[in-house]
């Protein structure tokens, strides 16, 4: 029975050592070619192209070489003299073949790759795009901007090309003039502009200042107001962009972004919706106080209120950031105090999301329970706001989080005898939003 195991042992150990020598057979039949590697990265190049030096890298590694701020050859450390990138159709056709000869390997084939636009490309474009616009000209338009759209699509590096070379300024001018006629009548190209814009932000100076027209705003708030989501989304994105002094020249910004709230056509549209009332609502503009009340009287605390209860975090900061500065106008503070689930919702949001939002809370908290209003500090003590204001000054807090958690903290220890502190981790998912 013992000699029985020694031989399977011995034979096990046999096999193992035969696959291992197979193996390392494998590694040198399939060794990819040392003139196949890219100098830089040592991996197999999928789109060699020859520098000045007569050096031949991968595309890619070359460009961020590059892109680094690095003005030399990798290999010869000489000077480049020209960042001309000529593709070396030579060894790309060799690395295919090679590849076809190893398929049984598990190694694919590289595709052919497509000749990345060039600088002069995207600028000629543009130009043709502005003169399109100018003359009115809206298919010829449709053409070009989906040429830009489709070459963006292609790679990283065209849709680097595409801004570098100023296509969203271009852009700009042409949403911008035909903005000024009839939407519906322009609709298609307009669209087809404002999908492309949305990936080349953010958005220049020029560019802000350009699209800031009455007429551009209000092409993207009738967007917004639509019933294609994808529209909706790129059109609130857009309007993120643009500076506050121009939002408030428009009518329907406030609605429109109120709307959108309500019925969100995505994350990314939330936020940025959230984003611009928060950029209003927190401007340092003589014309801030009208903004805060007619978003209050558009109902926003209310819908706040229910977007928290279920909020992901990018979200629920942004959502808390407007409802603060709500609340320091009075009609806003009135709204929040009259609202049942003010006090819930916001004390649940402490220590649960960020720094950043229970900083936010914390102010609601501290402008809401005032404490000449002992009704409304010990409802706060019965959800357990006082355990998690003396967590918060544990773990730390800014300055002045700080001292309102402190000053909340005077105020509800007076009510503590009246009031008998229930779990905080309340369960809102039964609540249905009115809208």
């Amino acid at each position: 029975m013992v000699l029985s195991w020694t031989k399977g042992r011995v034979f096990r150990r046999a096999r193992k050592g035969k696959e291992l020598s197979s193996g390392s057979d494998l590694e040198i039949e399939i060794a990819i070619p040392t003139h196949f590697r890219c100098p830089v990265t040592l991996d197999m190049m999928k789109d060699p192209v020859t520098m000045s030096t007569g050096i031949t890298y991968d595309r890619d590694s070359i460009e961020k070489w590059i892109e680094s701020g690095n003005r030399t050859c990798p290999v010869t450390k000489t000077e480049l003299n020209s960042f001309e990138m000529i593709p070396n159709h030579s060894i790309r056709r060799m690395i295919q073949d090679w590849c076809v000869e190893h398929r049984s390997y598990g190694i694919e084939r590289i595709p052919t790759p497509r000749i990345p636009v060039s600088p002069y490309e995207v600028a000629d474009t543009c130009t043709k795009i502005l003169s399109a616009a100018q003359h009115g000209d809206e298919n010829k338009c449709v053409e070009l901007v989906r040429k830009i759209k489709a070459w963006g699509k292609e790679s990283e590096r065209n849709k680097r090309c595409i801004v570098v070379n100023g296509a969203a300024l271009a852009l700009a001018n042409a949403f911008n003039i035909f903005s000024r006629g009839v939407v519906e009548k322009n609709v298609v190209v307009l669209d087809e502009i404002l999908g492309a814009l949305t990936w080349m932000r953010p958005l220049s100076e020029d560019g802000r200042s350009v699209l800031g027209s009455v007429s551009s705003i209000g092409c993207m708030v009738w967007f917004m107001n639509g019933k294609q989501l994808a529209t909706r989304q790129n059109a609130a994105l857009l309007l993120k962009e643009m500076r506050v002094e121009a939002l408030v020249k428009c009518e329907g910004v406030l609605e429109a972004l109120v709307n959108m709230v309500k019925e969100p056509a995505g994350s990314a549209s939330s936020k940025a919706c959230l984003s611009t009332i928060f950029k209003l609502v927190n401007s340092s503009m003589s014309n801030r106080g009208r903004s805060c009340e007619r978003l209050v009287e558009l109902g926003l605390v209310s819908v706040l209120l229910e977007v928290l209860v279920d909020a992901e975090k990018g979200v629920c900061e942004k959502a808390l950031g407007v409802l603060d500065c709500l609340c320091d106008s009075k009609q806003g503070l009135q709204m929040a105090k009259s609202n049942a689930l003010t006090l819930p919702v916001v004390i649940k949001k402490l220590l649960r999301v960020s720094e950043l939002s229970s900083s936010f809370a914390v102010s609601v908290l501290w402008k809401v329970c005032d404490k000449t209003e002992e009704e409304t500090l010990v409802e706060a003590l019965q959800i357990g706001v006082f355990h998690k204001l003396l967590v918060l000054l544990q773990v730390g807090c800014a300055e002045g989080t700080k001292e309102k958690a402190t000053e909340l903290l005077k105020s509800l220890n007076g009510c503590r005898s009246k009031a008998e502190c229930v779990d905080s981790s309340l369960d809102f998912k039964h609540l249905k939003k009115p809208f």
